[in-house]
Protein backbone atom coordinates (compact mmCIF):
# COMPACT_ATOMS: atom_id res chain seq x y z
CA UNK A 1 0.00 0.00 0.00
CA UNK A 2 1.13 3.02 -1.07
CA UNK A 3 0.53 6.66 1.38
CA UNK A 4 0.09 8.91 -0.62
CA UNK A 5 1.84 13.27 0.21
CA UNK A 6 0.09 16.22 -0.64
CA UNK A 7 1.87 19.20 -0.94
CA UNK A 8 0.96 22.45 -0.17
CA UNK A 9 0.98 24.82 -2.99
CA UNK A 10 1.50 28.76 -1.89
CA UNK A 11 0.53 31.31 -4.15
CA UNK A 12 2.95 34.34 -4.36
CA UNK A 13 0.22 36.76 -6.29
CA UNK A 14 -2.44 36.44 -3.40
CA UNK A 15 -4.05 39.71 -3.38
CA UNK A 16 -5.09 40.94 0.07
CA UNK A 17 -8.44 43.14 0.48
CA UNK A 18 -8.12 45.52 2.79
CA UNK A 19 -10.97 46.99 4.46
CA UNK A 20 -11.69 50.72 3.67
CA UNK A 21 -13.74 53.00 5.70
CA UNK A 22 -17.62 53.34 4.06
CA UNK A 23 -20.34 55.95 5.33
CA UNK A 24 -22.08 53.30 7.27
CA UNK A 25 -18.63 51.10 8.71
CA UNK A 26 -18.25 50.45 12.55
CA UNK A 27 -14.72 51.28 13.31
CA UNK A 28 -12.22 50.80 15.59
CA UNK A 29 -9.56 53.78 16.55
CA UNK A 30 -6.99 56.03 17.77
CA UNK A 31 -8.21 59.79 17.23
CA UNK A 32 -6.98 62.95 18.58
CA UNK A 33 -8.72 66.49 18.47
CA UNK A 34 -5.75 69.41 19.26
CA UNK A 35 -6.69 73.11 18.91
CA UNK A 36 -4.57 75.14 17.28
CA UNK A 37 -1.50 75.79 20.06
CA UNK A 38 -1.43 71.70 19.79
CA UNK A 39 -3.47 71.20 23.00
CA UNK A 40 -5.43 67.70 23.07
CA UNK A 41 -9.06 68.40 23.43
CA UNK A 42 -9.73 64.94 23.65
CA UNK A 43 -7.46 61.66 22.49
CA UNK A 44 -7.28 58.06 22.88
CA UNK A 45 -3.79 57.12 21.58
CA UNK A 46 -2.26 55.37 24.67
CA UNK A 47 -5.90 54.41 25.84
CA UNK A 48 -8.38 51.94 24.93
CA UNK A 49 -9.54 53.03 21.52
CA UNK A 50 -12.72 54.55 20.48
CA UNK A 51 -15.14 52.40 18.43
CA UNK A 52 -17.86 54.52 16.95
CA UNK A 53 -20.32 53.77 13.59
CA UNK A 54 -20.59 56.82 10.88
CA UNK A 55 -23.55 58.27 10.10
CA UNK A 56 -24.84 57.68 14.20
CA UNK A 57 -23.67 61.64 14.77
CA UNK A 58 -20.91 60.05 16.96
CA UNK A 59 -18.51 62.42 14.90
CA UNK A 60 -19.23 65.62 13.14
CA UNK A 61 -19.98 65.39 9.72
CA UNK A 62 -16.52 67.21 8.62
CA UNK A 63 -14.52 64.44 10.60
CA UNK A 64 -16.57 61.78 9.07
CA UNK A 65 -15.75 62.75 5.93
CA UNK A 66 -12.46 62.77 6.36
CA UNK A 67 -12.51 58.91 7.08
CA UNK A 68 -14.34 57.79 4.16
CA UNK A 69 -12.21 55.98 1.86
CA UNK A 70 -9.37 55.29 4.38
CA UNK A 71 -8.54 51.86 4.68
CA UNK A 72 -7.56 50.10 7.87
CA UNK A 73 -4.22 50.69 9.27
CA UNK A 74 -4.14 53.97 8.18
CA UNK A 75 -2.57 56.62 10.43
CA UNK A 76 -3.31 60.27 9.46
CA UNK A 77 -3.24 63.71 10.35
CA UNK A 78 -5.50 66.70 9.03
CA UNK A 79 -5.36 70.06 9.10
CA UNK A 80 -8.58 71.81 9.55
CA UNK A 81 -8.98 75.64 9.41
CA UNK A 82 -11.26 77.48 11.44
CA UNK A 83 -15.05 76.62 11.76
CA UNK A 84 -14.47 73.61 9.51
CA UNK A 85 -14.41 70.89 12.17
CA UNK A 86 -17.57 71.82 14.64
CA UNK A 87 -18.86 75.14 12.94
CA UNK A 88 -19.11 78.89 14.01
CA UNK A 89 -19.66 79.89 17.57
CA UNK A 90 -22.99 79.71 18.43
CA UNK A 91 -24.56 82.52 20.67
CA UNK A 92 -27.40 81.01 21.17
CA UNK A 93 -25.65 78.28 23.00
CA UNK A 94 -24.68 80.71 25.91
CA UNK A 95 -26.77 80.39 28.44
CA UNK A 96 -27.20 81.63 31.91
CA UNK A 97 -28.30 78.80 34.71
CA UNK A 98 -29.20 79.26 38.25
CA UNK A 99 -26.43 77.52 40.35
CA UNK A 100 -29.18 75.38 42.19
CA UNK A 101 -30.55 73.99 38.64
CA UNK A 102 -26.21 73.41 38.02
CA UNK A 103 -25.67 71.56 40.86
CA UNK A 104 -29.11 69.29 40.71
CA UNK A 105 -28.32 68.61 36.35
CA UNK A 106 -24.63 67.80 37.52
CA UNK A 107 -23.78 64.03 36.38
CA UNK A 108 -21.41 64.05 39.99
CA UNK A 109 -21.06 66.06 42.19
CA UNK A 110 -18.03 68.09 42.62
CA UNK A 111 -16.32 71.20 44.09
CA UNK A 112 -18.06 74.33 43.66
CA UNK A 113 -17.94 75.03 39.46
CA UNK A 114 -15.10 78.41 38.17
CA UNK A 115 -14.87 79.89 35.15
CA UNK A 116 -13.14 77.79 33.09
CA UNK A 117 -14.13 74.50 34.12
CA UNK A 118 -15.93 72.34 31.52
CA UNK A 119 -19.43 70.86 33.63
CA UNK A 120 -21.11 67.51 32.68
CA UNK A 121 -24.80 67.90 33.47
CA UNK A 122 -27.69 65.33 32.86
CA UNK A 123 -30.48 66.77 30.32
CA UNK A 124 -34.03 65.00 30.67
CA UNK A 125 -35.15 64.18 26.98
CA UNK A 126 -38.61 64.14 25.97
CA UNK A 127 -38.94 60.34 26.41
CA UNK A 128 -38.33 60.54 30.12
CA UNK A 129 -34.29 59.26 29.37
CA UNK A 130 -31.90 61.68 30.25
CA UNK A 131 -28.71 62.81 28.10
CA UNK A 132 -25.46 64.39 29.40
CA UNK A 133 -24.06 67.46 27.75
CA UNK A 134 -20.93 69.27 28.75
CA UNK A 135 -20.91 72.61 29.16
CA UNK A 136 -17.98 75.55 29.47
CA UNK A 137 -18.60 77.67 32.55
CA UNK A 138 -17.41 81.35 31.01
CA UNK A 139 -18.55 83.32 34.24
CA UNK A 140 -20.09 83.10 37.71
CA UNK A 141 -22.62 85.91 38.34
CA UNK A 142 -22.12 85.91 42.59
CA UNK A 143 -25.49 88.56 42.77
CA UNK A 144 -27.82 86.50 40.90
CA UNK A 145 -26.15 83.29 41.84
CA UNK A 146 -25.88 81.77 38.40
CA UNK A 147 -23.42 80.63 35.81
CA UNK A 148 -22.95 81.64 32.19
CA UNK A 149 -22.64 78.44 30.11
CA UNK A 150 -21.26 77.95 26.73
CA UNK A 151 -22.30 74.57 25.28
CA UNK A 152 -20.83 75.23 22.01
CA UNK A 153 -18.40 72.30 20.90
CA UNK A 154 -14.34 73.66 22.60
CA UNK A 155 -13.11 74.02 19.43
CA UNK A 156 -16.44 75.59 17.54
CA UNK A 157 -14.54 78.18 15.07
CA UNK A 158 -11.06 77.26 16.17
CA UNK A 159 -8.82 75.85 13.79
CA UNK A 160 -8.47 71.54 14.80
CA UNK A 161 -5.64 69.02 14.10
CA UNK A 162 -7.63 65.60 13.59
CA UNK A 163 -5.19 62.57 13.91
CA UNK A 164 -6.63 59.32 13.66
CA UNK A 165 -5.30 55.17 13.69
CA UNK A 166 -7.79 53.35 11.90
CA UNK A 167 -7.24 49.99 13.55
CA UNK A 168 -10.48 48.01 12.26
CA UNK A 169 -13.04 48.51 9.74
CA UNK A 170 -15.85 46.30 9.67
Amino acid sequence: MRLGFVSKTYFACVSLIVPTVRPDSYLTLHYRLADPQGVDVVSTFGQTPATLTLGQGELSPALERLLIGLEEGTHSRFELAAGEAFGARNPGLLRRVPRVAVERARERPGPAPQPGDVLRLRLPAADGESGVLSALVREIDAQQDELLLDFNHPLADCATTFEVHILAVL
